[in-house]
């Protein structure tokens, strides 16, 4: 019933939105007589706030169509490499009519870069592969938002996602490839290459593990706390609802976009509200670049998704409840999760030293468990003065994070180049 609540409020919400954004383009265009008024600035300001605060936020496109990449212009192009009910495994190809540019690519390290599915979309991850793409031939996950899914597609569980990196994995080729994971997917990423490497599969040359709960036990977070004080029932009772008749998911149950963006605002909402009034100062101003920067953050911020209710308590009870990866308990699909048993791949993790969404160390437990990983190919860095997203995103990201992840790959991409050979 909250979500079909939710929807008669989207519905009365958007004609209001509309009606504020045409006003503010009409107050703000200088061709307007109208816009000369004493007081239309004000107001064009004021309807552009109504507009963004009620608007209906679609998923935002990656838009990567070119990147500096070995001192050349390269084109990109996004291509859907394999595509799945819940995920489709993207490919961001990169093109050149320079001849050596061109044989220098072919030697980029291959990465693939597993997006968190925890109320996002994967473009939240739109700089952190626009700036891969300057060394590397980059692939990310873009998983689908679970109310576009027809319940006839079935159910969706952690096992599931496991095996869907597994299966994404595979069909790159383990033995070129390089693994980067954001927060959510450290576990089920961990767990996959765990289960590879105890079958005797060829594993990724490298896996690198940003701000994740490999082990919630360590600085837990306002995040792990609200898992731990409730018992699963009350999450079942209170945050899973059923996908209304107007979208193609219709009777799937799944934890909504609009809670989990409530819950993200929930964290911290002065600075929130703070920014907003910014945003309407900067209008006031005429300062339409940092109006312009306000909107961006926003219109990917606010785009959120819906998960499978399978996969949302899933991992509520494994991972942030029962610990079951660092306990050494986690059983997929009738296989014990066991990271000692990788022994080929290389170990990064990193860590941002203000996260308040992975605490210190939760990260880090990942060096405990993999164990057979000797600790010359292992290592861990902690990001001064970063929160989670500065991890992997912004300047932080592009001048201090990205230059040792780019660094660690290369050097274990040539380490296993020498071994093939």
């Amino acid at each position: 019933m909250l979500y079909q609540i939710h929807e008669w409020q989207r519905a009365f919400l958007g004609p209001l939105s509309q009606f504020a954004e045409a006003s503010a383009r009409t107050l703000g265009d200088p061709a307007q007589p109208w816009s000369q008024w004493p007081a239309a600035q004000r107001m064009a300001a004021g309807y552009e706030l109504v507009h963004r605060l009620g608007k209906d936020y679609e998923k935002p496109a990656f838009g990567i169509h070119d990147v500096q990449a070995h001192g050349q212009e390269i084109a990109v192009i996004e291509r859907v490499a394999l595509d799945t009910p819940f995920c489709q495994l993207k490919r961001f190809k990169r093109f050149s009519d320079d001849p050596a540019t061109i044989e220098t690519m072919k030697h980029d390290p291959v990465v693939l870069v597993v997006a968190p599915l925890s109320g996002h979309h994967a473009t939240l991850l739109r700089d952190t592969v626009r700036t891969l793409l300057r060394e590397h031939k980059v692939y990310v996950t873009d998983w689908v938002d679970a109310r576009m899914v027809p319940a006839a597609a079935g159910p969706f569980g952690l096992d599931d996602y496991v095996a869907l990196v597994e299966r994404f994995i595979r069909h790159i080729g383990a033995d070129t490839l390089h693994v980067i994971s954001v927060c959510q997917p450290t576990v089920p990423v961990l767990a996959a290459v765990s289960l590879m490497a105890a079958r005797g599969e060829a594993t990724p040359r490298s896996l690198t593990m940003m701000g994740g709960p490999i082990d919630p036990r360590r600085s837990p977070t306002s995040v792990n706390n609200l898992a731990t004080t409730q018992p699963l029932s009350w999450f079942k009772g209170n945050v899973i609802h059923t996908v209304p008749a107007n979208y193609p998911g219709h009777g799937r149950e799944v934890y909504p976009g609009f809670l989990q963006h409530a819950g993200f605002i929930a964290m911290n909402p002065s600075r929130h509200l703070q920014s907003h009034w910014d945003f309407y100062q900067n209008l006031l101003r005429g300062d339409l670049e940092d109006a312009e920067s306000h909107r961006r953050f926003y219109d990917e911020y606010n785009a959120v998704l819906d998960m499978p209710a399978e996969f949302y308590l899933d991992t509520i009870a494994t991972v942030f409840q029962q610990f079951l990866l660092p306990r050494g308990l986690w059983d997929v699909a009738g296989e014990r999760v066991n990271p000692a048993a990788i022994t080929n791949s290389a170990l990064l993790t990193v860590e941002g030293e203000l996260d308040d969404i992975s605490g210190l160390g939760q990260t880090q437990a990942a060096h405990d468990l993999c164990s057979g990983i000797p600790a010359k190919r292992r290592a861990h860095k902690v990001i001064e003065g970063a929160g989670h997203y500065g991890i992997f995103s912004g300047r932080r990201w592009r001048e201090v994070v990205y230059p040792q992840v780019r660094d660690f790959i290369r050097r274990f991409d040539r380490a296993k180049g020498r071994e093939a050979r």
